[in-house]
């Protein structure tokens, strides 16, 4: 511990002292721990280090590259005329240097929660801590030799214990129109909300309800509003509205961060931390050979947006990520680039469209917007400066009901548009937005069916190490497995699927929408001017979607999984459950279905024995692993889950809770 101690200190006071590279002027290690993880081993690469640090970058406003940051031009500047923002960092690597893949693996954190280690080590408790060795679940990102980096990019937060955040510019006496929706989903009559910016001007603020999207909003006698502080706003619900009514305020709002400083300050680390080899970098003896980005959800769109405006290129022209991982983003980005941004919100089926993070461009090949005439898409920019990275886009069947993810693979008038050479696209069937690794079938008020709980890990382990090598050896993935309109498995949202009624089976054509909206107008909210074409997954008899990936639990089915669930009486019900999916249990035998009048067939008619069962999952698992799309390690945690009739809950490891929800 002394030497560990000493070494600490010697690198502190490098990195104090060193001007580093790019716009990093500063990086400071606050603690170390060697070896991390209680020692534990994982595999060839043997033991782990922890590096807790914060990174200062200073960025010069008039940079080209630091052009597309909203107020960068206004934001306060240091003394060399720089804008300043500091963030935490953690890096886990290979204790010995030689024993690393060659690979810098970072996660953009979701709300400053990493989620990494909770899909792709199916870690449960603990695995945003990452202190002890239970923390790192079965270590597949360890144990395939990547550095593991983290570091907080969202401002308008406050992080809690193990989070990581950024301190970024304030502009102080700025006001300026602030809004929010909001459902409570409870029916308290006096509710408190906590707002994203501080209101500036109380007076002046508003506050609407509606019972649903479709709906004009409405001010009744009976509501009524106070501010209980700047943030944090209490009102008094009127009669007449459920549990998921949705309720707009609108404040004129004080002292907003320059949040996109979050997109340049994550590529001056990696590109610092890849590149510079001086005393300050903590990784200045480790040679990379590759650098790979992943996030999911809010994360995910983080990295969207983050190609999009061009910050793939680094300081010195170099390409920063050689391959992305983009998990469930659907065609979204996100709400972060622009004054009084809402990077912490998100919205769902049936709030309102109008947030930033739902506009134009959707698809990665470019595309014309049929109501502005732009022609742009999300690698317009890298293609011009020769930095894209090879992408594998992997979305749960949710976002093709509930985030326009078909525009991915559609052009804005709807018709077909296949994804570029070098972008691969992906739907787990089945899967709501997040299942936990350790998610049973539960029932909650608020859903009409029980919630889904599969988990889509075991395809994405399989997809981050095709990524890997496609990227590092030229091996092409497999090819994207998504619905389109060419195979016929993407139909009209509104569409009365499946072929024959279901009983139990709840949909009624709800799917998120897609408008256009006139941003360039300055107008606020700005005005609706069209709306693009949005398709949804077809389905079978059974209800399920017939494109994408199907794990085991969905090609070898006793229910019937959906990446929707619609909300139940009292809570909104012409909308979804923000994020969930549903099930419908199969019948156990055929008189049972048809005294049901199910026109699914039965367990029973499924398979002859439960041994037929375990067969059906094993020979579904061995094929994944054929086409890459499991790994040969995931097939017995499904057969022994099967054999146990536990397969919806998958549980490689029997404690903890599931991760949270993004």
């Amino acid at each position: 511990m002394r030497s560990v101690r000493l070494a600490l200190a010697a690198l502190a006071a490098a990195s104090a002292a060193s001007q580093a590279s790019a716009e990093v002027t500063r990086f400071e290690v606050v603690s170390a721990q060697r070896p991390a993880l209680e020692g534990a081993r994982f595999g060839a690469a043997g033991t782990y280090e922890k590096i807790v640090g914060r990174v200062t970058v200073a960025l010069d406003p008039n940079d080209p590259r630091n052009a597309p940051i909203a107020d960068i031009a206004v934001a306060p500047r240091n003394a060399a005329g720089k804008v300043e923002a500091t963030a935490d960092v953690v890096i886990l690597r290979p204790t010995d240097a030689t024993k690393g893949n060659g690979a810098l693996f970072y996660e953009v954190v979701n709300r400053g929660r990493k989620l990494a280690p909770g899909l792709f080590n199916y870690a449960t408790a603990g695995a945003s801590r990452l202190e002890k060795a239970a923390d790192a679940g079965d270590g597949l990102l360890m144990r395939q030799g990547f550095t593991l980096v983290w570091s907080g990019w969202q401002a308008d937060f406050t992080p809690g214990p193990g989070d990581l955040g950024i301190d970024a510019p304030v502009l102080k006496g700025v006001t300026g129109p602030a809004r929010e929706e909001i459902v409570f989903d409870d029916t308290r009559p006096v509710a408190t909300a906590a707002l994203t910016w501080p209101a500036a001007d109380q007076p002046d603020a508003a506050v609407t309800v509606r019972a649903k999207a479709t709906d004009a909003r409405v001010t009744p006698p009976d509501l009524t509003f106070r501010f209980v502080d700047p943030t944090h706003i209490e009102i008094a619900r009127p009669k007449g509205f459920d549990a998921g009514a949705l309720y707009e305020v609108r404040y004129t709002a004080k002292d907003p961060k320059v949040l996109g400083v979050g997109f340049a300050a994550t590529r001056d680390l990696v590109s610092f931390l890849r590149n510079d080899r001086t005393s300050a970098n903590p990784l200045a003896d480790r040679r990379f050979t590759r650098a790979l980005g992943y996030g999911s959800s809010q994360s995910g769109r983080f990295l969207r947006e983050f190609l999009y405006l061009g910050f793939n290129q680094d300081l010195s022209g170099r390409r920063l990520f050689d391959g992305m991982l983009v998990h469930i983003a659907g065609a979204r980005m996100t709400a972060v680039n622009a004054r009084f941004g809402l990077p912490g919100r998100n919205s769902r089926h049936q709030t309102d469209p109008a947030w930033q993070a739902d506009r134009f461009p959707f698809s990665y090949g470019e595309e014309t917007d049929p109501f502005s005439g732009v022609r742009d898409g999300i690698m317009a920019k890298c293609r011009a400066t020769n930095t894209c990275p090879k992408i594998v886009q992997a979305d749960s069947e949710h976002e093709w009901w509930a985030s326009r993810a078909s525009l991915l693979v559609t052009d804005p008038k709807g018709a077909a548009m296949a994804p570029p050479a070098d972008v691969r696209l992906f739907m787990v069937a089945g899967t709501p937005h997040s299942g936990g690794v350790n998610a049973v079938m539960t029932r909650r008020a608020m859903c009409q069916m029980p919630m889904n709980p599969v988990h889509a890990g075991p395809v994405l382990r399989a997809l981050l190490v095709d990524l890997d090598a496609w990227v590092d050896k030229g091996i092409a993935p497999p090819d994207s497995a998504v619905p389109n309109l060419t195979a016929g498995s993407l139909v009209a949202g509104d569409a009365r699927q499946p072929p024959a009624p279901i009983p139990g089976y709840p949909y009624t054509g709800i799917h998120t929408r897609a408008f256009s909206m006139d941003w360039a107008s300055g107008a606020f909210p700005p005005a609706q001017r069209g709306e693009y074409a949005v398709y949804v997954p077809k389905v079978d008899g059974d209800g399920m979607a017939v494109g994408g990936v199907h794990m085991p639990i969905i090609a070898a089915p006793k229910a019937t999984y959906t990446g929707w669930n619609p909300r139940g009486e009292g809570y909104g019900p012409t909308a979804f459950c923000a994020l969930q999916g549903g099930v419908l249990p199969l019948a156990e035998t055929r008189a049972a279905r048809v005294a049901a009048g199910d026109p699914r067939p039965s367990v029973e008619e499924r398979y002859a024995s439960a041994d037929a069962y375990v067969a059906a999952v094993r020979k579904t698992a061995e094929d994944l692993v054929r086409r890459r799309l499991m790994l040969a390690e995931d097939v017995e945690p499904q057969v022994r889950a099967a054999r146990a009739d536990t397969l919806a809950r998958l549980k490689p490891r029997p404690d903890g809770d599931s991760p949270p929800e993004p």
